[in-house]
């Protein structure tokens, strides 16, 4: 009885296994993961909004600050995030090189089938994705493990000494070379997105001829508002838009 449940048990792993590994699975983690890292973008983007308050980027920090109050159960959540990447990339990568494998000479031209049609997102997901993952360690590596409280980054808040993140984001922003960078690589998350929202559904089997239209527009319109709303932020800082963090 023993072995025959051991047996079931393998069985299951070895077919859960085979379903990641296939091109399928492969597509549904891809899918799966982005739909995840596109939550996570939305909620990053909620937080980030506070730097519009006219207080001196107070609520920011104090935004900030709840956050780190978490402990180890934010560092439990960016581990998961960092691993939600690298599912991400992988499963990509290996559907980019099977698709290749599989076709290594190239369409002379691009049909469309239905309503998505073959263009610049949907031709450049690999390049645009790279461009993401080399920005998000800039960005950690500038503003997580950036100067904090021992470099002087310091504010009070409720009383009590905390990281004064608003000041560095203030001074990342003042610089052009950095708010350029930024809105550039803002544009190609805009294209990434345009792209994979739609190819999400479609990969996990949610696409019907009525939904296909307004998945489309809901992606196009989603990719829109958080690629505009993130790359504005350094725009609004730069040029003093109000004076959000003084």
């Amino acid at each position: 009885m023993l072995n025959c449940l051991k047996n079931k048990e393998l069985h299951r792993m070895l077919t859960l296994k085979k379903s990641l590994t296939s091109s399928i699975g492969k597509k549904y983690l891809m899918s799966l993961t982005g739909l995840a890292l596109l939550i996570f973008l939305i909620t990053h983007l909620l937080g980030n909004i506070s730097l519009y308050k006219l207080d001196g980027g107070q609520t920011f920090n104090a935004y900030t600050k709840y956050l780190a109050s978490f402990g180890v159960l934010l560092y439990i959540a960016e581990i998961g995030l960092v691993l939600t990447f690298l599912v991400h990339i992988i499963a990509a990568f290996t559907v980019k090189k099977s698709h290749s494998d599989a076709r290594p000479v190239g369409y002379k031209m691009y049909r469309s089938k239905g309503i998505e049609t073959s263009n610049v997102s949907s031709r450049n997901m690999i390049v645009t994705g790279i461009v993401i993952l080399v920005f998000l360690i800039v960005h950690v590596w500038q503003f997580k493990f950036g100067p904090s409280v021992p470099e002087g980054y310091v504010t009070q808040l409720n009383g009590e000494p905390s990281r004064d993140l608003a000041r560095l984001v203030n001074e990342v922003f003042h610089n052009p070379l950095w708010v350029i960078g930024y809105v550039s690589v803002m544009i190609f998350v805009g294209f990434h997105l345009r792209h994979g929202f739609w190819s999400a559904f479609q990969s996990l089997g949610a696409m019907t001829p009525r939904l296909s239209k307004p998945i489309y527009c809901l992606g196009v319109i989603t990719a829109f508002l958080l690629s505009v709303g993130f790359l504005f932020i350094p725009i609004w800082i730069y040029f003093d838009l109000g004076g959000a963090l003084k």
